[in-house]
């Protein structure tokens, strides 16, 4: 039985209660019952029933994040998460997108998850941001008349600096308590390499060998969960075959380590590779689930920062992964957290959606910088790099100058003493 075939089981689990409207970012923005779990589940059971998919039906699911607050929400379990990945499967191999839409999307799966191509955009883009033409286009607004995607990408691109390159092996200081892998990410890995540097300085000085696989590429995430299976499978086989070997696989992006743990659904239908990626999903941590069940050893020093938490969603809804980043922020002395309110509405990043749906992901990100404003924090703790791109744009919009800063580089800061100046000098 494919995958596919699950898609009628699935949709039977709901049953239309509406406790999943509330949560719904799209329903929030509009109140319109296509654009809501329930609505969406209605169309893809008249799809199954034989109704061909529809421009108008496609727009409905574009329109979905995927952030999984539905499934959060849902008192009868209903897997809300696979329905959309089954069902943008079938968008994929069925409905042809106009040119234009076909040529962006190619554009972007072209470019994002192929760590060797980021790289080079690296030192064109590092030019244009500090030449001073980026002002100039922003305020010019043509990439707007261009494409509003073009435009979208231009605006998330974060300051750029040199980006430091991993060891292959970062030693454990003191007695080793554990090897890991870690994961570096394409995105991750070459818009914020400061992050990897500090997750990988945070584990050491934890007491883990950690071991930086130079031949791997990306995990499929993207791909995943936009409906492009064969690609994102091509992606899982890879980062099966690269990290296999490791105890444990430590992930500092909520959106690569979401995917990762669906692997063993990805890969459910080949039987040469189930058991293999069962097995690696199961080893698959996130950076503060992983610390919290080590345990802390290392001394912490006082950060005397207001931070507000921000939950990605695919940590949160998609892992479960809650408490473990506010309890590690808690043990840093000094450090004051503040809770966002509205904490479960997506800030419109979720992966390429900011690129595809500029508009309805900029009010996404303007009411999430309003939430993160209100709470006063200087520093803004986000566990997801497109989450920090997106609230980060969003707050310029808004002329709010808070920092915005990883759980890895908060801890980093903390372990090694460095001071409220290392993590609020990054301001948005």
């Amino acid at each position: 039985m494919s995958a596919q075939d699950d898609l009628p089981k699935l949709l039977g689990d709901c049953v239309h209660c509406g406790f999943c409207l509330p949560t719904c970012p799209t329903y929030v923005l509009w109140g319109q019952e296509m654009d809501s779990p329930r609505g969406r589940i209605h169309l893809m059971q008249q799809h199954v029933d034989g109704e061909p998919l529809s421009g108008q039906m496609v727009e409905h699911f574009d329109a979905c994040l995927g952030c999984m607050a539905c499934v959060t929400s849902c008192p009868s379990g209903v897997q809300y998460d696979r329905l959309i990945e089954l069902t943008r499967a079938e968008v994929e191999r069925e409905h042809e997108r106009p040119l234009k839409e076909r040529v962006m999307r190619e554009l972007v799966f072209r470019l994002f998850p192929y760590r060797r191509r980021l790289r080079a955009l690296r030192g064109p883009l590092r030019l244009y941001q500090k030449s001073g033409l980026e002002r100039l286009v922003r305020r010019s607004g043509v990439l707007e008349r261009v494409s509003p995607s073009v435009a979208a990408m231009e605006r998330l691109a974060p300051p750029l600096g040199r980006a430091p390159r991993l060891p292959e092996r970062v030693a454990a200081r003191g007695a080793r308590r554990a090897t890991v892998a870690m994961l570096t990410g394409c995105v991750q890995g070459e818009f914020f390499p400061g992050v990897n540097a500090a997750t990988a300085r945070v584990l050491a000085l934890e007491g883990c060998d950690v071991l930086i696989p130079r031949a791997q590429g990306c995990c499929g995430a993207l791909s995943l969960h936009s409906g492009r299976e064969e690609e994102a499978r091509a992606f899982a086989r890879r980062t099966i075959e690269t990290f296999e070997s490791a105890d444990v696989i430590v992930v500092n992006a909520a959106g690569c380590g979401s995917a990762m743990k669906e692997y063993r659904a990805l890969l459910a239908d080949e039987p040469a590779w189930a058991r293999r990626a069962d097995a690696l999903s199961a080893r698959t941590r996130d950076l503060a689930e992983f610390l919290v069940e080590l345990g802390p050893r290392a001394e912490r020093r006082p950060l005397p920062v207001t931070a507000a938490y921000h939950d990605a969603c695919h940590l949160s809804h998609a892992q479960g992964v809650r408490g473990q980043p506010r309890a590690l922020l808690a043990g840093i002395p000094e450090l004051v957290v503040r809770e966002i309110a509205e904490p479960d509405i997506c800030c419109g990043s979720a992966g390429t959606y900011n690129l595809f749906q500029p508009e309805a992901a900029g009010e996404l990100g303007d009411r999430k910088a309003v939430n993160v404003d209100a709470t006063g924090a200087e520093l803004l703790v986000a566990a997801n790099p497109g989450c920090s791109m997106q609230i980060a744009t969003a707050l310029r919009r808004r002329g709010a100058g808070i920092a915005i800063a990883h759980t890895a580089q908060v801890l980093d800061a903390s372990l090694r003493g460095l001071g409220r100046d290392a993590v609020v000098a990054r301001r948005s």
